[in-house]
């Protein structure tokens, strides 16, 4: 595949495995029709030139393959399958209005889809977010703090224990939405966040991912309202209402403490407030809630010194309760820092360094607190640790400006 025709594959498939998975609820079938099409495309279009819609010539490609495949089978199962991708495509010609759908949008069903209770959590977060979001195995991979080697395998296994089982992909009913919502938001949260660390062959751009995420979160507040998904909108609102201030002209990453709190969006921190206070009303805490409040903490402070560092410390050690994880724990750790206590905030941290080695934040962090602590030395070792393991641009350029700045010291 050409480089040009890998672009479009990362910008085309997701969207297009999704329409035809949901019509022929076959992943495997699914794929391997639309790698027809896409290997089609990279014989003909060389030759005749390729289209202007390149996303319809695929879709209708793809679905041709797929109804031959259907057709050349003797299975009585794929001719069932042939006949409901028929009337499918018949239904999707009369344009039946989303508000038909238990779940009313079409990117959202597939997400409850994928996330089929057969799987384990991560195996459904992980292909979901490789088959519908267009995310790839390397940046799911970072999420979950493994290797891609790792991670490609967990996928692997999953898509194998789909065909061994012969799970059906189908839109599961309104009373079976509550057993796949945990994962659902999971995918939502990771979408976002991959927004704030795309790579360069992403297929939506930081802010368009960071949209479809908030989308998302603001449908499930309309589907499913409870503490959780209340939460969940809170805290990518939150996060999105400093976007304006996370770089300028001059500068291509600017941390939260020298962001111009001026360029945050009042109207969209006052919304997450709303939500926030909405999920708290249900008494009944949960990690996204947490994580909210922290954001609605920093989000409210006059400046950085007039943050709420004790509460922070004080949230985090809760979201450590509920979900012990080491990236919580380093959070706590530099929470702790700011409290007050830097000295057990820095033993807790170096803690951390076995679990989290392959995490360039850890670095980056540890080294802002050898900064505070005057362990010069150990901070640009730190830092150029940091650089190694950046995957984003803006944030590796920061940190190289942070480590010119200690050789000054030094």
């Amino acid at each position: 595949m050409n480089e040009s025709l890998a672009r479009i594959f990362r910008a085309e498939s997701g969207q297009l495995l999704s329409s035809l998975m949901y019509v022929c609820q076959d992943l495997q079938m699914a794929e391997d029709a639309l790698q027809d099409a896409f290997v089609q495309a990279s014989i003909q279009w060389p030759k005749e030139g390729s289209p202007e819609n390149k996303g319809a010539w695929l879709h209708t490609v793809a679905k041709r393959k797929l109804i031959d495949k259907l057709r050349q089978s003797n299975s009585q199962k794929n001719q069932h399958k042939l006949q409901l991708i028929e009337q499918n495509f018949s239904i999707q010609s009369q344009q039946v209005a989303e508000s038909d759908y238990d779940v009313p949008d079409e990117r959202l069903r597939l997400i409850f889809t994928c996330c089929h209770p057969a799987l384990n959590a991560e195996a459904q977060v992980a292909l979901t977010l490789r088959t519908l979001c267009g995310i790839n195995v390397k940046e799911i991979a970072r999420a979950y703090l493994t290797s891609e080697v790792a991670m490609g395998q967990r996928i692997t296994r999953a898509k194998k224990k789909i065909k061994d089982a012969g799970i059906a992909y189908s839109v599961p009913t309104k009373d079976q939405l509550a057993n796949r919502l945990p994962s659902v938001l999971k995918v939502i949260y990771l979408i976002y966040n991959e927004s704030y660390n795309a790579y360069e062959s992403q297929t939506l751009t930081k802010a368009e991912l960071a949209q479809e995420a908030i989308r998302l979160s603001l449908l499930m507040v309309e589907l499913l309202p409870n503490s959780e998904v209340l939460g969940l909108a809170a805290l990518l609102l939150f996060h999105d209402s400093r976007r304006g201030s996370r770089q300028s002209a001059q500068e291509s990453y600017i941390p939260l403490e020298k962001q111009n709190r001026k360029l945050w969006d009042d109207a969209i921190i006052q919304r997450a407030d709303h939500y926030l206070c909405a999920a708290l009303d249900y008494q009944q805490p949960g990690p996204y809630q947490i994580q909210a409040a922290i954001s609605s903490l920093h989000a409210n402070a006059q400046n950085w010194h007039a943050t709420d560092w004790r509460q922070i410390h004080l949230l985090y050690s809760s979201l450590y309760r509920l979900t012990p994880s080491a990236i919580v724990a380093l959070n706590c750790a530099v929470s702790l820092a700011y409290y007050g206590d830097i000295n057990k905030a820095y033993k807790n941290i170096t803690e951390l360094e076995d679990t989290l080695k392959h995490y360039q934040p850890y670095y980056a962090a540890k080294a802002e607190l050898e900064v505070r602590l005057e362990q010069y030395t150990l901070a640009k070792n730190s830092l150029n640790d940091a650089i190694k393991l950046s995957k984003n641009n803006s944030e590796r350029d920061f940190l190289l400006r942070r480590l010119n700045t200690l050789k000054h010291i030094l």
